[in-house]
């Protein structure tokens, strides 16, 4: 997540990307380098609301550090659902970055448990994802409920479920 808010910082500063020579000097971990990987890139106010979050269920980046940087400009300045972060807010956010495992097809329902596994719900060229362990998805008639409402799918007759699970990584922001 130190990345994901460099990132997000250097944007600011720069109106650049933060290029991979940049990014190793922050995030000097190898493995970020060497393994390709989906991921989310969370902005939540520190009252715990969302103020932005965009990801890849698959990678589509050269590397999971890569991947983390251009999601967490995504997630500030184009999501949707949100205006663009201003750079006053940047101190007022904390980030957090869920690295995202393959993708296995399910079976049985019985299998999910909302806490624990992500889904996907796909039904032809639709497809909504939620990530697990979410405030207020106690259920995982819930869970699959708002993957397909996210992507307008209205029945879930003749979907495919896949699960995940997540490293998830978040900023601890201390009291000032």
């Amino acid at each position: 997540m130190e990345l994901a808010r460099r990132a997000v910082k250097y944007y600011f500063q720069t109106k650049k990307i933060l290029n991979p020579g940049e990014a190793v000097t922050i995030c000097p971990n190898p493995e970020m380098w060497n393994k390709r990987r989906g991921c989310f890139v969370s902005i939540k106010n520190l009252d715990g609301s969302l103020r932005g979050c965009i990801g890849t269920i698959r990678p589509v980046r050269d590397d999971l550090s890569s991947e983390i940087v251009y999601n967490a400009l995504v997630a500030a300045f184009e999501d949707p659902r949100f205006m663009p972060l201003r750079e006053e807010e940047l101190e007022k956010v904390k980030f957090s970055v869920d690295v995202l495992s393959e993708l296995d097809i399910v079976d049985s329902t019985e299998k999910l448990d909302p806490k624990i596994y992500g889904v996907v719900v796909e039904k032809g060229f639709r497809k909504g994802v939620l990530l697990p362990n979410l405030d207020g998805v106690n259920t995982v008639a819930e869970q699959l409920e708002i993957a397909a409402r996210k992507a307008g799918i209205l029945s879930l007759d003749g979907c495919v479920i896949y699960k995940f699970t997540v490293d998830r990584y978040e900023e601890v922001i201390e009291d000032k």
